[in-house]
């Protein structure tokens, strides 16, 4: 048989074969705690009964597992020998009757990686807190079941645990004679149930509502995280914006919460943001602030709060079929976050976070070789793993906000309501989904599926303008165009934006006209006759998904007087515009460089700064030319010191030019000032709240550089002896810049196995720096000869990481693209989602050289 990649034919012949009444679940996780005796991996008992029925009696199947070794396996009170049934992934059932009783007693493995139920060990207390982490097919890490979506049924479990620990999972539970019990759940997929467990802290709080049926909602909820950060935990804003979450969500969804309780878990050691579990979410523990952090990061806790919630309709009650039809949950998600952040909560700039944030993840995925469809064709498990990508989220989500431009947003939240009423608990394809917004819209919707949700490529649109003698519009035209590959030209609802300087200097638009956008050309009416614009910004407003590109005249008013343009939206939308003019070699690194530190202080939304100062070492690292790399490097150095000694004391853009500041010293005079912070001079940059997180970013950027070494991140580690610290530490040890740090970095990555997924993620973050270019260059080859076996070896958690993360990006040159090619070349038989992550990096890397080309031919 296969392994364990299930495929979506074996899928769909399982689901048309059998039906799934229900399960119960017994989990022993006393193991957990304790010295470990032993060579094999510690383990738990897991004890699943599976009721089930099959429309073809005599038929047989196969049940998901994968677990060290079954201990007993019983199907219809036959015994089975597991050792002719079981295979490490699956357990064969042969000669099923059409009511049927599977039971398996199992030793399943505690996971290090973040997949199936990870155990965490606190180095700062040495309690030992567990979580489960299963999409899209891990829940057979832990239980024995039929791992595919469409294959609901209630689940009921329970949990022997440590008797000082609590124990959560989706339902409501009890503890009686040492086992917790939890309330059966409604019909859910396997991927969400959950079970969390240890010596969590924990808070609640009561939301509370009158439905329009006149009945009273009561939800409990609940907020955990680790005893070490409790300190930190502001759990009274998390219950803040999860009510006001509940109460957006029932005003337009019409569709009371379906799952009782509201448990929301930040946990250590999480691959993801977070994950929609039904009645007990879990995130990750970064979401809880160990310093001072900007508004950007308590919008984007309150964007992921939010996008979680939505799943509890989107992807929980409605679930797609197969994970060809992804986007029915994440896409939606995505959307909800930001429609959700601007609706209910504090952070009304929301959609210029999409705009600026979200929506340059989506560009940059829809360039890549391995870009797709929105509803894209998902062969197997491990191309599901990868599809969670900025085509499914953030693309999505963009194409969703053009669709309630499109048909309305009255239609579209009517569609959404008929939707959950008419598939509550049950799985969707997209056919259903379009089906009730053409009842709510009136509109033909297959048309505007196939050009936006089944062909893939991003569109660019570009503004042609004609003037009259007189100096205004004669005639203005949307000019689309599409790459060779994906040559769909689409039809885009948009506004366009007509811009000039206002006496006082600003930049202001004084026109704006909607208009349809398709084919090649589109003349726009209701512009003509309006004075000359200094800036034609198409897309204003941000409605469709496309790249915005700028005349001449538009780009050189950008170049002239960006940070005089008043709307920040606005300006977030040129920002991203620019970036992916830079990224395309439309426009020289050092251009962009040049506008960031001309521009970037007078920069009022905050996260935008923040995306800009990415976007700005981006540039520096990746595409500008070699010859120019120490000039850049100097320039944003020197550029971001001006700016954090000039900014506001106490300030959000202070602390954000300082941690930029940071990230780009490359001189002494940068080193010393970085030395008197550290070492408490308040003097040196006044107001500047110097905390423990800050104090890491520092000297991270002392090591890289080799001002300090590992005695004092020994002495750093000791002040702040904590889980984050451990990470923290363990990173800056692998950014020194010696060859015998780099060898013990790569041999604790690729040749053990030893550390947990975020020491691999923090060892992998140090390793690669870009002024260690020399350094790393022997390990391009070394990566080319690894990467196979790691992949077969390890987790696909920790193989994405180490694939992605390891490329020798850094060697930035045609004998690397010409290595990339040549493993491409000679490994045509490796796995489709190896070869997908290689092929992504080789695109970013041609993407760099070509960038690098066009800032070598820039005066």
């Amino acid at each position: 048989m296969p392994g364990e990649n299930l495929s979506r034919d074996e899928a769909r012949e399982r689901a048309a074969l059998l039906s799934v009444d229900g399960y119960e679940v017994s989990l022993d996780v006393r193991s957990a705690v304790g010295e470990h005796h032993g060579n094999g991996p510690r383990t738990f008992r897991s004890v699943t009964t599976i009721r089930f029925r099959c429309n073809e009696p005599g038929a047989s199947s196969f049940a998901d597992l994968i677990a060290p070794a079954v201990t007993a396996v019983s199907l219809n009170g036959r015994d089975l020998d597991p050792r002719e049934v079981f295979d490490g992934s699956r357990i064969v059932l042969e000669d099923l009757a059409a009511d049927n009783e599977l039971v398996v007693d199992a030793e399943c493995a505690y996971s290090r990686t973040g997949e199936g139920l990870h155990r965490f060990v606190d180095p700062e207390d040495g309690e030992v807190y567990l979580y489960t982490q299963y999409e899209p097919a891990d829940s057979r890490r832990v239980f024995a079941n039929f791992e595919q979506p469409d294959l609901k049924a209630p689940f009921r479990f329970e949990v022997r645990a440590p008797e000082e620990w609590t124990v959560w999972s989706g339902g409501a539970g009890e503890r009686a004679d040492g086992v917790w019990r939890f309330a059966e759940t409604k019909p859910i997929s396997t991927y969400i149930t959950c079970v969390v467990a240890g010596p969590y802290h924990y808070v609640t709080d009561t939301y509370e509502r009158t439905l329009a049926d006149g009945t009273r909602l009561r939800v409990p909820l609940g907020a955990l995280c680790r005893k070490g950060l409790a300190p930190h935990f502001d759990a009274d804003d998390v219950f803040l914006i999860t009510k006001q979450g509940l109460d957006f969500f029932h005003d337009h969804f019409d569709h009371p919460y379906p799952f009782g309780k509201y448990d929301q878990a930040f946990v250590p050691e999480y691959n993801l943001g977070a994950m929609e579990n039904p009645g007990l979410v879990t995130f990750r523990e970064e979401y809880i602030f160990r310093g001072k952090v900007t508004r950007s990061s308590y919008e984007g806790r309150a964007n992921t709060i939010l996008h979680e919630m939505a799943h509890m309709w989107f992807g929980d009650l409605v679930t797609m079929e197969w994970w060809d039809d992804l986007w029915l949950k994440e896409s939606f998600a995505d959307f909800m976050g930001a429609f959700a952040n601007v609706g209910a909560t504090r952070f009304k700039d929301a959609w210029i976070t999409f705009a600026n944030r979200r929506k340059a993840w989506a560009y940059r995925a829809d360039q890549l070789p391995s870009t797709h469809p929105i509803t894209a064709d998902i062969r197997d498990l491990e191309d599901a793993k990868l599809n969670f990508d900025g085509i499914t989220y953030a693309k999505g989500a963009s194409v969703l906000k053009q669709l309630v431009a499109y048909v309305g947003q009255d239609a579209f939240l009517e569609g959404a309501r008929r939707y959950f009423k008419r598939h509550a608990y049950g799985n969707t394809r997209l056919g259903d989904l379009l089906a009730v917004l053409e009842e709510t819209s009136g509109r033909d919707m297959s048309a505007w599926a196939r050009s936006w949700l089944q062909t893939a490529g991003v569109n660019s649109l570009t503004p042609q303008v004609l003037l009259t003698t007189d100096g205004r519009i004669d005639e203005l035209a949307v000019v689309q165009e599409a790459a060779e590959s994906h040559p769909e030209l689409r039809p885009h609802r948009v506004a366009i934006g007509l811009y000039r300087r206002t006496g006082g200097g600003a930049l202001e638009r004084y026109a704006r006209a909607e208009a349809d956008v398709d084919g090649p050309r589109t003349v726009v009416s209701g512009l003509a006759g309006q004075q000359a614009p200094e800036l034609v910004l198409v897309n204003d407003d941000d409605l469709t998904y496309c790249k915005i590109r700028f005349d001449a005249t538009s780009l050189a008013t950008l170049r002239a007087a960006l940070g005089d343009m008043t709307d920040p939206l606005a300006r977030a939308l040129c920002w991203s515009a620019l970036w992916n003019m830079t990224r395309d070699a439309l426009l020289p690194a050092r251009d962009f460089i040049d506008l960031v530190l001309r521009f970037g202080e007078r920069e009022t939304d905050i996260g935008v700064l923040q995306m800009l100062h990415a976007w700005a070492e981006s540039a520096a690292a990746h595409y500008t030319a070699p010859e120019r790399r120490g000039e850049a490097g100097r320039r944003l150095a020197e550029g971001a010191r001006q700016r954090l000694t000039a900014a506001e004391p106490g300030s959000e853009q202070q602390l954000a030019w300082a941690r930029f500041f940071a990230h780009v010293a490359d001189d002494p005079a940068s080193f010393e000032l970085l030395t008197a912070l550290l070492d408490g001079d308040g003097d040196a940059v006044p107001g500047l709240d110097v905390d423990q997180e800050l104090r890491w970013t520092f000297l991270e950027a002392l090591t890289v550089h080799g001002v300090t070494g590992e005695k004092e991140l020994a002495a750093e580690l000791a002040r702040d002896d904590t889980a984050s610290g451990r990470r923290h530490q363990v990173r800056c040890l692998a950014a020194r810049p010696s060859a015998a740090v780099k060898a013990q970095a790569w041999a604790q990555v690729v040749e053990s196995d030893a550390l947990s997924n975020a020491l691999v993620e923090a060892t992998i973050a140090g390793f690669a720096q870009p002024t260690q270019r020399e350094l790393i260059a022997p390990y391009a080859e070394k990566y080319f000869a690894a990467i196979e076996r790691v992949w077969s070896e390890r987790s696909i958690q920790i193989g994405m990481d180490v694939v992605r993360g390891l490329f020798p990006a850094l060697q930035d040159s045609p004998e690397t693209l010409a290595a990339t090619d040549a493993w491409l070349s000679a490994h045509e038989g490796a796995a489709p989602a190896l070869r997908r992550l290689v092929l992504e990096a080789r695109d970013d890397l041609a993407r760099a050289l070509r960038g690098q080309a066009c800032d070598a031919a820039a005066e």
